[in-house]
């Protein structure tokens, strides 16, 4: 059997003499696709294991263009590649699917190279792998990884809604993870405080002897068991607070059962009603305009639709990005932004009742709950109101600031009965919106956005 190496000679030899009578049939023998084109594209030789990849027959190949068998949803990146790799006088190496006669597809790796000598070139050689099977396990994985995300995201809103301070560490005894209450006991921001020693992080010492305590996330590695704090310990925070705490820890297991690390859990032993609800308070409301979270968003979303249901009334939701925010972010700093931001939450609250809810969703974006709306009209009533009060100018250290934004809306029970439902109903509205605007307004520069 030839090898690919003595096939690549061979088919120089003969692209050369200009005959295409060289039985090639031993390469039929070959796992891997071979086919031979001119220097136009056109197929002058298949090998058995390529007509059966791409579902032509050998004759139906001869003539045709190799691209003819690309996967139509592929076929203009393949060429593109194509062509720049011509260009740049590089080798050729892609992944696309073939478009088989009988409409099967299946993926898989070309690999092409120039025949002849020097810059001489007669033709090209396409070798070709099949590559179904990695490209399945590739789709299992990444759902995997999906599927892994989802849990992580939804474990850390649980962790940040509870009212105890959550903390945990490596084997290594360096900080993981803390969640928004151990921020706030600690003085500490989560991304600052990741990757610390514990003992940088949670400062804690007997009351009576003012000496370190034992470490318990050690003890819980150690000892492979949950261990209490030490009575009489004193949290000393990072503006030099000190807090009495109550707390435990316990041992993190992988799937083996081997441990990797340690999880505290604790909370401030002297907290007052007053204090309590401050912090049940920050777990359910954004730390910069006072809005309530994503969490608390879902929380008043279901209370709502029970109400709906009850009263057999419709209720809406409306989606709101501020279009030209970033110009603005970028020409006065974060700073400012904050700033403007809070100062935009205040506007649209004034626009909205008592029973309705705003949620600052994420950067600068926000979302509305309206309860209980005789119509759907009511909904873009309030769209409208939140529009003209974002408008309207604010002086922001001197600068005169004007803000434009997109609202999407949604109703239910007409586009969806549960929150997700109807917020991706309201966020692919709002971007109908944003695209609308792009056409009716020019791009907003900073120097129009922003006017002394």
């Amino acid at each position: 059997m030839l090898g690919y190496r003595d096939f690549f000679s061979l088919a120089t030899a003969w692209l050369r003499k200009g005959s295409y009578r060289t039985d090639f049939s031993v390469n039929d023998a070959l796992p891997m696709g071979i086919l031979v084109t001119d220097l136009d594209g056109k197929c002058l030789y298949s090998n058995a294991a390529y007509q059966k990849l791409s579902g032509w027959a050998g004759e139906a190949l001869l003539g045709s263009h190799w691209s003819a068998q690309v996967h139509p949803d592929d076929r203009q990146s393949v060429l593109e590649h194509w062509e720049a790799a011509l260009q740049a006088h590089q080798p050729y190496l892609c992944e696309s699917r073939i478009q088989g006669v009988n409409s099967d597809s299946v993926w898989i790796r070309r690999n092409v190279a120039a025949l002849g000598e020097g810059h001489e070139w007669q033709g090209y050689v396409h070798s070709v792998e099949d590559i179904s099977v990695f490209k399945a396990e590739e789709a299992v994985r990444k759902a995997a990884e999906d599927r892994f995300y989802a849990d992580q995201q939804r474990a850390q809103v649980t962790l940040d809604s509870i009212g105890d301070a959550v903390l945990s560490t490596g084997i290594d005894g360096r900080v993981t993870y803390m969640n928004v209450v151990a921020e706030t006991l600690t003085g500490l921001g989560r991304q600052e405080a990741i990757g610390q020693p514990l003992s940088d992080v949670f400062q804690v010492v007997d009351a009576v002897t003012r000496k370190p305590v034992v470490d318990p996330a050690q003890r819980a590695i150690e000892s492979d068991s949950t261990v209490a704090l030490e009575i009489n310990s004193l949290l000393i925070s990072r503006d030099g607070e000190e807090l009495a705490i109550e707390d435990s820890a316990a041992p993190i297991h992988d799937r083996s059962g081997a441990v990797i690390g340690a999880v505290i859990v604790f909370h401030d032993a002297r907290l007052s009603r007053e204090t309590t609800a401050k912090m049940a308070h920050l777990a359910q409301h954004d730390p910069l305009t006072g809005l309530v979270n994503r969490h608390a968003f879902a929380e008043h979303f279901e209370q709502s639709l029970a109400l709906a249901r009850r009263h057999r009334t419709q209720m809406a939701i409306l989606f709101i990005d501020v279009d030209n925010f970033k110009d603005i972010n970028d020409a006065l700093g974060h700073e400012c932004g904050d700033i403007i931001l809070a100062a935009l939450a205040v506007k649209l609250l004034g626009c909205l009742r008592a029973a309705d809810t705003l949620c600052r969703y994420g950067g600068d974006e926000f979302v509305v709950l309206l309860s209980e709306i005789a119509e759907a009209g009511d909904a873009f009533e309030v769209a409208d109101k939140l529009r003209e009060a974002a408008v309207k100018p604010m002086d922001v250290k001197g600068e005169n600031i004007h803000l434009r934004i997109s609202t999407g809306v949604s109703i239910y029970p007409e586009d969806g009965d549960t929150v997700d439902a109807l917020l991706h109903c309201a966020d692919t509205a709002m971007y109908e919106c944003k695209a609308y605007n792009k056409r009716l307004f020019l791009p907003l520069s900073p120097e129009s956005t922003i006017r002394s």
